[in-house]
């Protein structure tokens, strides 16, 4: 752990090399904002090295030069006479297939007893993952690469580099993993200093907005004004300079700024507030998220220890991702985030290093400063301010505890915009004075854990190759590994099924591994791609805001992010026909190896790489969302007054929806029934009642005055519809014009109760097969072609 004198030196010495104030820093940006830095890019360099080397060994090779020749007939001596440890023992199958069954009996014990990972449990199962992992690479790399000609030799060297990406990532998290930090216990200590307010410093809250509609800015700042603490100043930070959202913030009563050019995005003007502000702490939300009422409580006492600089929160989402949505699982699937933020983080933080998210975080404005503002030369300001704050020596904590919730990308097309500049802004480390791996004053543990995140982006090359193969072996009769099932029971065989059988276990069920694939290949061309063209041109995009507040009512198909997918879905689907005939044909000549051979390494893998392309096409087809509002299904008894209205009254809240609903004289009550609510939103309602309602005609409704009991919360309303649901009555209501003082009590209902935002669980493996079947057999589209009833209601609502 640092100490108090070393925090303080790295502070001195960062302020005499580097320390300007915030004023310098926005003037100074605006005159190198287009050279990001000056430095050559090594990265770039690299990459094409191994490229062009790579290329010339194998072109070489091709030719029959004399000295690569004999190189790879040496290694394929090698590797069909590997060590004699490497040779699998003599037995049968199933006395081979008795480790394999034995891990997954102590696997499914240890679970049984440690439900959620403990440490002791965590370390046994993480351990003999990271065994059977570098048992695994061994054999790979000594007993398996084919090289005897040199087509089979390329394909197969590519497959071990491509496999050994994706493997390096897991050892570095396994290792990683080793150590897991926890804070809740902590925060419910030092959350008492708060309650007390025997802890008070100041806090600013920022909500940087671009070009979010106003009803989504509404109900984030009236969010953070609902936060229970009293010393915070909510600033409003208009990047559009728009005339309706400075009326928003005066309606609302926080404050307001704007600048008068977007320079640098984001983290431009969190940077031109700075100035503005005299808080202790810096509090950021993004337009669209919204604390609970406890956020500050919970965040601001772990600064009474003058080393943290930085408390990151989880991202939570009140609306389902497109993923989920499109394939009709969005009570299911868990938001892709969910990875993340349950298992990576609490695993960084135990590093010593969390990556601040860019929003619902606390910064120390001391430390803030120290480091000269919000990075603003790479597209992930938030990342990188991160890693600087950390590299002079403050300590970034993360709170595991879901305390705001947002909106997530509503569209396949949003959601790929924000995952491929997350991709660029992150990879752009590599070409920046920020970079992890050689920034000075961070730990090797520091590093070794940016590394594992620098390296997941490579990933999705390795998620390419992947597809590819099954052709080469079909198309061109490559064979990239060359392996007996007996060595694959023996090698691959425990490895696979221990990780298959506690990854949803070790991510605190977050994500269960066939599902990951399915997130992992809808995008894996776009993401590809944009790997290769930050190598080569890091800073040739700028920032791109996801768009939020969007409707639909029809389905849309992305055609874009589907051309390489239904390529590739063609080709795995006639490989696939092709690897069985190849099959057939072996067995009938009496070639049982060349049987096994088809049949493992071309048509079980094309038969999978086609489940998962034509599930990833069901994907990209964005399903309609009739409302830009969001409905929780949010039970509470309410008490519905049947109203009579003065046709004198300009409407059921009086003057216009300024007034209360119980004006005089502009009403009566003609009966009343009691409910309850069955979905609730800040536009209406639906309630399921104990009385038989009226049934209306076609453009009839009936004026009510709906109230929460629970909350004393009375609302104006129409009723636009009833029918029945579950032998009940139902009646669907939408709110008339609400009063500042009734969206206030709305908007904390709806979005700001402490503990709300739960962490549900994935299926697991075998449940996660089965919904793959049924999204294949049983598609939305063809079966929810047609909105439903409710949700052609939920949309005139």
């Amino acid at each position: 752990m640092v100490t108090r004198k070393n925090l303080r030196h790295a502070k001195d010495d960062c302020r005499a090399l580097t320390l300007m104030t915030v004023s310098e820093i926005t003037h100074q940006s605006s005159r190198t904002a287009s050279v990001p830095s000056v430095r050559p890019h090594v990265a770039t360099l690299v990459m094409l090295g191994v490229i062009v080397v790579s290329a010339a060994i194998v072109a070489a090779w091709f030719a029959g030069e004399g000295t690569i020749r004999m190189i790879f007939q040496q290694l394929s001596i090698w590797q069909q006479n590997p060590p004699s440890w490497l040779v699998v023992p003599m037995a049968t199958t199933w006395q081979l297939l008795a480790p394999t069954i034995g891990l997954w009996v102590v696997a499914i014990i240890v679970m049984k007893l440690s439900p959620q990972p403990q440490d002791w449990s965590r370390t046994l199962i993480v351990s003999i993952i990271l065994i059977l992992a570098v048992r695994y690479v061994i054999w790979r790399s000594l007993a398996t690469l084919n090289t005897t000609t040199p087509l089979d030799g390329t394909f197969s060297l590519l497959l071990f580099a491509l496999e050994m990406l994706v493997l390096s990532t897991s050892i570095l998290q396994l290792v990683l993993m080793l150590r897991v930090q926890h804070r809740r216990h902590a925060a419910d200590v030092l959350s008492q200093v708060i309650v007390s307010e025997t802890f008070t410093p100041s806090v600013d809250v920022l909500i940087p907005s671009y070009d979010e509609p106003a009803f989504i800015l509404r109900r984030t700042i009236i969010g953070c004004q609902a936060m229970d603490y009293a010393y915070k100043t909510i600033y409003l930070l208009d990047d559009t300079r728009r005339p309706e959202i400075e009326r928003l913030a005066r309606e609302l009563g926080c404050e307001y700024i704007t600048r008068p050019d977007n320079r640098h995005a984001k983290a431009g003007n969190l940077n031109h507030a700075l100035p503005h502000i005299t808080g202790d702490l810096v509090v950021v939300f993004d337009a669209d998220f919204v604390p609970t009422r406890n956020f500050l409580t919970r965040t601001v006492g772990f600064f009474q220890d003058p080393e943290v600089g930085l408390v990151q929160t989880p991202q939570s989402f009140y609306n389902a991702d497109p993923i989920a949505r499109n394939l009709g699982l969005e009570n299911i699937l868990t938001p892709e985030e969910e990875v993340f933020y349950r298992q990576i983080q609490p695993i960084r933080d135990a590093a010593g290093s969390v990556i601040c998210a860019g929003t619902s975080f606390v910064v120390r404005r001391q430390a803030l400063d120290a480091v000269g503002g919000f990075v603003t030369d790479s597209l992930s300001e938030d990342y990188f301010t991160g890693i600087r704050i950390s590299a002079l020596g403050y300590r970034l904590v993360y709170l595991d505890e879901k305390l705001s919730a947002g909106l997530a990308a509503e569209n396949i097309a949003a959601h790929a915009t924000q995952r491929l500049r997350w991709a660029r802004g992150t990879l752009q480390a590599f070409f920046i004075d920020s970079n992890p791996l050689t920034i000075r004053g961070l730990t090797l543990r520091q590093r070794l854990a940016h590394l594992e995140g620098l390296l997941h982006w490579f990933t999705s090359i390795s998620r390419v190759g992947f597809l590819l193969f099954p052709l080469a072996y079909s198309f061109l009769g490559v064979v990239p590994v060359q392996a007996t099932l007996s060595e694959l029971i023996y090698y691959f065989l425990p490895y696979y099924v221990m990780q298959l059988t506690v990854f949803a276990w070790l991510n605190y069920g977050s994500r269960s591994a066939l599902l990951s694939d399915i997130y992992a290949l809808v995008l894996c061309f776009p993401l590809a791609l944009t790997v290769f063209q930050v190598m080569l041109r890091p800073f040739s995009k700028g920032f791109k805001v996801t768009p939020k507040g969007t409707s639909s009512d029809r389905f849309t198909f992305n055609w874009d992010l589907a051309m390489p997918l239904i390529i590739m879905f063609i080709l795995s689907a006639v490989s696939l026909w092709r690897n069985l005939g190849i099959c057939i044909v072996d067995w009938q000549m009496g070639d049982y190896t060349g049987h096994i051979k088809g049949l493992g390494l071309g048509w079980l893998w094309s038969a999978y790489n086609v489940m998962l392309l034509g599930i990833s096409l069901l994907i990209l087809l964005d399903s309609p969302k009739p409302s830009v509002n969001e409905w929780f299904g949010l039970q509470r008894v309410v008490r519905c007054d049947i109203l009579n209205v003065n046709p004198q009254s300009k409407g059921l809240a009086g003057q216009s929806s300024a007034t209360d609903c119980h004006q005089p004289g502009s009403w009566s009550t003609i009966s009343t029934v009691w409910g309850m609510t069955t979905m609730l939103s800040e536009a209406g309602a639906e309630i399921m009642v104990t009385q038989r309602l009226p049934k209306l005609e076609e453009h009839q409704t009936v004026a009510v005055a709906l109230t929460i009991l629970e909350e004393n919360l009375t609302l104006p309303g129409l009723i636009t519809c009833t029918s029945w649901q579950n032998g009940f009555p139902v009646a669907r209501i939408w709110f008339e014009p609400l009063t500042l003082a009734q969206q206030r009590q709305l908007i904390t209902l709806l979005f700001c109760r402490p503990g709300q935002w739960l962490s549900n669980k994935t299926p697991g493996e075998f449940q996660s097969l089965l919904l793959l079947f049924r999204m294949l057999f049983k598609p939305k589209v063809v079966f929810e072609r047609r909105p439903s009833i409710r949700a052609i209601a939920i949309a005139n609502v």
